[in-house]
């Protein structure tokens, strides 16, 4: 039953490897349709962009040491590692929703262009991951506060860590062909 549940999840992230693959595709083909609004170039502003990958970055570090303290019974440190990660999402999730409101504030939306809307879905949709995860990371902080490291929280820590760690890797491929190349372009 263990390995079932294992498989389970594994299946799940090649259906998001899936999804993302064609959202990096529709973005691919849609990037210069700007219908003569705003590029990436005149919209995107790398410093916050990696400043947000930075964030992410660090909650990924501080999810794995997290996991492996909890796999060394260290129950008080690695929920304080955590609730680092938690946080960190949190910090992650307001900054691209604070591009969002910057992007919308100067008059330009999903329906200003292809390439804005292939934009807002791919990084939306990281966004609904990242939020998700935040919202499995609370439960799981919860239930080991409630009722200490088990066997069974283990294994779904571990199945939090390998999704977040998906969502980074996801991301920097989001920093890369969406914000370098766009702002390079």
């Amino acid at each position: 039953m263990k390995e079932r549940g294992s498989l389970g999840f594994w299946l799940y992230l090649m259906t998001d490897c899936m999804l993302f693959a064609s959202l990096f595709a529709v973005f691919a083909v849609l990037r210069t349709a700007t219908a003569d609004g705003p590029t990436a170039n005149e919209l995107f502003e790398l410093p916050m962009v990696l400043g947000e990958t930075l964030i992410l970055l660090t909650s990924s570090f501080t999810c794995g040491v997290g996991v492996l303290l909890l796999r060394r019974k260290q129950l008080v440190p690695a929920v304080s590692l955590l609730i680092i990660t938690y946080l960190l999402g949190i910090a992650f999730l307001v900054i691209e929703l604070t591009e969002f409101t910057s992007i919308i504030d100067k008059g330009f939306d999903w329906g200003t262009s292809a390439f804005l809307s292939s934009f807002f879905v791919l990084v939306g949709t990281h966004g609904l991951h990242i939020f998700i995860g935040l919202l499995w990371l609370l439960i799981l902080i919860a239930l080991l506060v409630r009722q200490g490291i088990t066997d069974n929280l283990l294994k779904k820590a571990g199945l939090f860590a390998l999704f977040w760690h998906f969502l980074d890797l996801v991301w920097i491929f989001i920093f890369t062909f969406v914000y370098l190349l766009g702002v390079a372009a």
